[in-house]
């Protein structure tokens, strides 16, 4: 297969899931992260409340969010395939005094990879944040959604680069 094609496309140019069924059965792994840049002032007031807000624990309902459309991504992806997820992994820490980082680690044994799993987690568990302080602000960004690094399969990332 040619590496620059599509593969989601058949040779008609056509729409179509990728074909699996003769890929190896091995361990994949994805991470995948999302920044959150936070006004100053709402930044200091979440350090100071633990990551707390009015609607409850804001880092537990990411993970929770986050692990809930991790399971669901080929319900939003439309050429995902479904996939038995064996481990789903969340962090959130602040990297700056007003940037909060969200990881998320998917991994199965298995025939497909699981970065877009990884992305929509990542993504999803940043919304929830964004949904539980946009009380304090609609400054609040989300930025830097990428694929940190994936195994398994014939190509791996590392710190968003495809290595050999």
């Amino acid at each position: 297969m040619d590496e620059t094609a599509l593969t989601h496309l058949d040779p008609a140019g056509h729409p179509r899931m990728v074909d699996v069924a003769d890929k190896s059965v091995t361990d994949r792994r994805a991470t995948a992260e999302a920044q959150l840049r936070f006004p100053a002032d709402v930044a200091a007031q979440l350090l100071r409340t633990g990551m707390r807000a009015k609607k409850g624990a804001i880092v537990d309902t990411a993970i929770i969010a986050g692990t809930m459309a991790v399971k669901r991504t080929h319900e939003l992806i439309p050429f995902c395939h479904p996939l038995a997820i064996e481990r789903c992994d969340f962090t959130a820490e602040f990297v700056s005094d007003t940037q909060l980082s969200i990881r998320c680690t998917v991994g199965i044994t298995g025939k497909t990879g699981v970065e877009m799993e990884a992305l929509t987690g990542a993504s999803i568990a940043a919304l929830t944040v964004y949904d539980m302080c946009k009380a304090l602000s609609h400054e609040i960004v989300i930025e830097h959604v990428h694929l940190v690094e994936k195994s398994g399969g014939r190509r791996h990332v590392s710190e968003g680069r495809l290595q050999p």
